[in-house]
């Protein structure tokens, strides 16, 4: 009995990955989806579906007392948690201190808000936390 011939054998093989690809690229993608929705639905608080800045600074007010660790009014890069790239800190860091205080901290999220909201409704939903602005908006909320 003769076997199944090679290129009979490549396509059905090409054709077994080109069918299971699809599925193994959708599970990052499944995996940020639901961290996205998780974060939506814990910092919006009014359970519309989405956030707004009010909510952003709340939620970013919360964060940065919990980072605050020594209460001195000011985060530094060891108590960001690499929440920000030392180039990030420098440009909001208007005082050149070295430090955000709770103010310029409150100003980032607006800053990271605005970005993260590319159509200028005032309001994330979790397409747009799953952004690349949208996720470091993220990080200074979480």
């Amino acid at each position: 009995m003769i076997g199944p011939s090679r290129p009979a054998t490549l396509a059905a093989a090409l054709l077994i990955s080109a069918l299971a690809l699809p599925a193994a690229l959708s599970q990052p993608a499944a995996a940020k989806s639901a961290k996205a929705e998780k974060s939506l639905k814990a910092i919006d608080t009014d359970n519309d579906g989405t956030i707004d800045l009010t909510e952003a600074q709340a939620a970013g007010s919360t964060t940065f007392d919990r980072l605050d660790k020594d209460k001195d009014g000011s985060v530094d890069t060891k108590e960001l948690q690499g929440r920000l790239s030392r180039k990030e800190l420098k440009a909001a860091d208007p005082d050149g201190d070295k430090t955000i205080d709770k103010k310029e901290y409150d100003a980032l999220v607006a800053d990271r808000f605005k970005a993260a909201d590319p159509d200028g409704d005032g309001k994330l939903d979790a397409k747009e936390l799953k952004t690349p602005a949208g996720r470091g908006l993220l990080r200074l909320l979480k």
